[in-house]
């Protein structure tokens, strides 16, 4: 087996930024596993709230769970204040940026949400079994299109994991590009279930006999360029997995009786309107009684904001009554409205 190990980030005047080896390697191999872009008490507050909702390992609740997602139950905005400050924290943002070579500004969250993987005795899924999973691109359902050409990547997917690969497994499985040329990542990346006529499965023994019943030449070449050219990331608490959506990847079996918590974000460029946000719209998050988003884009920077979707200073939204309107609206929960007013003062 080939292994991917998780490479350091370096430190820059910001703070914590991803190298240009890494950023390198996303861009030309088609991901990047990188550690230390979070703070390990930030990491640990998340899980231990992810811990407190999720079944545990090896109890019955566990061994129904034979899907991704988490129902629901952790996915932005969420009640866990941590999960929220980590989804929209700024070296994140920074380094996701980067990735694409666009402002923060110019950035759109469109998924946050934690999710538990079980190792189980059985695959109760039959097809849809997300234990195994076939070789796959993210993009069908996350974009109505189909990824631009490789020089131009118009989203980036993340996995964060809080678990040890050494006590789970699990470790997820991808292949590298290697070059413009490279067989495996030939146009249009359609060589997989839910493509086309392809029916859409997830178990990968289920879908390559499938294949190899409806579509003979694709499981052959799916057979000859993607899982002998498999590495897995090998990855421990905090490792990031920063690919695309047009890269070949695949989930891989636990250990029976564990428990793997992983994170799994896209952020897109701020013109990809066609790439979908996956959850309810971050509105939907307001009148809990929590009040958890109201109070989060009163006291978020003016970036993060804009991330979700907030109108930037300068927009043409802003007028001196939309002004008076959204300072009312956040003022008494701490927004500075400043940044905003200022913009329209200098039109």
């Amino acid at each position: 087996m080939n292994w991917i190990e998780p490479e350091d980030v370096e430190s820059g005047p910001a703070g914590p930024e991803l190298s240009d080896a890494q950023r390198s390697c996303w861009r030309e191999r088609g991901f990047a596993l990188v550690q230390g872009l979070f703070s390990p008490e930030l990491l640990e507050e998340v899980a231990e709230d992810a811990r407190a909702i999720f079944p545990a390992a090896g109890s019955p609740e566990a061994e129904a769970v034979n899907d991704f997602g988490s129902a629901g139950l952790m996915h932005f905005p969420a009640e866990s204040r941590a999960f929220n400050t980590l989804t929209l924290h700024p070296d994140f943002l920074r380094a996701v940026a980067s990735l694409l070579d666009a402002p923060v500004r110019e950035i759109r969250l469109t998924q946050s949400e934690l999710w538990p993987k079980y190792g189980r005795r059985e695959r109760s899924g039959g097809v849809w079994d997300n234990d195994d999973q076939r070789m796959h691109c993210d993009y069908l359902n996350h974009t109505l299109t189909h990824p631009p050409p490789w020089e131009q990547p118009e989203a980036v997917e993340a996995i964060l994991y809080y678990s040890d690969h050494e006590a789970c497994g699990g470790a997820t499985g991808l292949v590298p590009r290697e070059g413009p040329r490279d067989p495996a990542y030939a146009w249009p990346r359609v060589n997989m279930p839910g493509a086309g006529a392809l029916p859409w499965r997830n178990d990968r023994e289920n879908v390559e006999a499938l294949l190899r019943e409806q579509a003979p030449d694709v499981a052959r070449w799916r057979a000859t360029h993607l899982y002998p050219r498999e590495h897995r990331a090998r990855y421990r608490p905090g490792s990031l997995l920063l690919y695309r959506h047009d890269t070949w990847h695949r989930g891989t079996p636990l250990r029976p009786g564990c428990l793997r918590l992983a994170h799994n974000f896209t952020f897109r460029r701020l013109e990809s309107e066609w790439i979908s946000t996956l959850h309810a719209g971050w509105a939907w998050g307001m009148l809990r009684r929590s009040r958890v988003m109201e109070e989060l884009i009163a006291r978020a920077s003016v970036d993060q904001r804009c991330v979700l979707g907030f109108p930037a200073p300068g927009d043409p939204y802003w007028t001196p009554e939309t002004l008076v309107a959204v300072a009312a609206r956040y003022e008494a929960l701490g927004m500075d409205i400043g940044p905003y007013a200022r913009a329209v003062a200098a039109r």
